[in-house]
């Protein structure tokens, strides 16, 4: 990124320039970031093409207001971090879903963070309803964060039987934990953009992804609740837990609370697409 760039992602985040890379300013960056850059795969189902490249990521998420799923925003939020001066990895995980089952590979980007004033951090402002701050990475005890409590803890063996890391334990794979319940299992070895485009393809494409069947946009608000669009209902959630939902009727009103709720300016009011083939390139390669 160049120095245009960061200043201008730093103005949508309504932020100035952090001085120095430390864990407070990290801290700022993240929670501005999940109120600012909204949660939202409206892409998938109004045709458009996700590129994993740094340039056409920077173009949505920063030129045009947008805001994307875990590999957009965590890609465009470390490119972001590195700038500044932060040390940056980029995790693969893997999202346990029901019956605790594990995901594809690749399923999910997360953020290794290290700061000049000591210690790795865990930042993702691409998993929708997760820690508001970054965890600290090598914490093993509980974590109090605004959205609940939250672990890392070192994971078991998968179904098969096999337990990342081969038995190091500075190689284990990790399990993210918030309030009892398992949200992700990481892989501590580091990657790059590239490696996940298979896993975007198949979150774009397969009727089998959670994205394909549904529409979600979603952020934090300032007193740390958070609102979310899913098609036409848009639910309320207070920093207690209670929620009020309502319909939206018209097409107009579901575009007015995309631009004023999101500040995401649309023509047409995105609906759910029959999933098929997609295409998802990294800058290089397309994956079909």
């Amino acid at each position: 990124m160049n120095s245009a760039q960061v200043d201008a992602y730093l103005r949508r985040l309504g932020v100035e320039h952090p001085a120095w890379p430390t864990v407070d300013a990290l801290r700022e960056l993240h929670v501005r970031h999940l109120q600012t850059v909204p949660f939202e795969n409206l892409s998938i189902h109004l045709g458009e093409e996700i590129v994993l490249e740094e340039k056409r990521l920077l173009d949505k998420v920063v030129g045009s207001g947008r805001g994307g799923f875990c590999y957009e925003l965590n890609g465009s939020f470390g490119w972001l971090l590195a700038a500044l001066g932060y040390g940056v990895e980029l995790l693969a995980g893997r999202v346990y879903g029901d019956g605790e089952r594990l995901g594809i590979p690749y399923d999910h980007l997360a953020l290794r963070v290290r700061t000049v004033d000591g210690g790795d951090w865990l930042a993702d402002v691409g998993f929708g309803a997760h820690s508001h701050l970054p965890l600290a990475f090598g914490e093993r005890g509980e974590q109090q964060d605004p959205a609940g409590t939250f672990r890392i803890v070192e994971a078991g063996p998968d179904a098969a039987g096999v337990r990342g890391g081969h038995d190091r334990v500075e190689a284990a794979d990790l399990d993210v934990i918030r309030g009892g319940s398992a949200q992700y299992r990481l892989e501590v070895r580091p990657r790059v953009l590239g490696d996940f485009v298979a896993g975007a393809w198949w979150h774009s494409s397969s009727p089998a992804s959670h994205f394909t069947r549904s529409l979600v946009c979603s952020r934090v608000t300032r007193d740390g609740g958070r609102i979310t669009l899913s098609g036409r209902r848009f639910t309320t959630t207070a920093p207690d837990g209670t929620r009020q939902e309502r319909e939206l009727g018209t097409d107009e009103e579901v575009l007015r609370a995309y631009r004023e709720r999101f500040g995401i300016e649309l023509d047409r009011v995105p609906a759910v697409r029959p999933a098929g083939p997609g295409r998802i390139t990294d800058g290089v390669e397309q994956a079909r």
